[in-house]
């Protein structure tokens, strides 16, 4: 009765577990074809390097008494 009970359950999660990848694997919907909303790697990188320059322009904090 306990194995039945086992496979059962393995049976269920393998079953969760397909379901999640098949929504996972599924097609993102596409944007509008009238000029949507996308970036380019170029968009991206210029994005990201802005970032990191405001982040370095940003004041240092002083380190907890702990830590020094």
């Amino acid at each position: 009765m306990m194995r039945i009970f086992g496979l059962i359950g393995i049976l269920a999660a393998l079953v969760i577990v397909m379901l999640l990848v098949a929504r996972q694997l599924a097609p993102v919907a596409s944007a509008p074809a009238g000029g949507g909303a996308t970036t380019s790697p170029q968009q991206i990188e210029q994005q990201y390097k802005k970032a990191v320059e405001d982040a370095l322009k940003q004041p240092q904090r002083d380190a907890p008494d702990d830590a020094k």
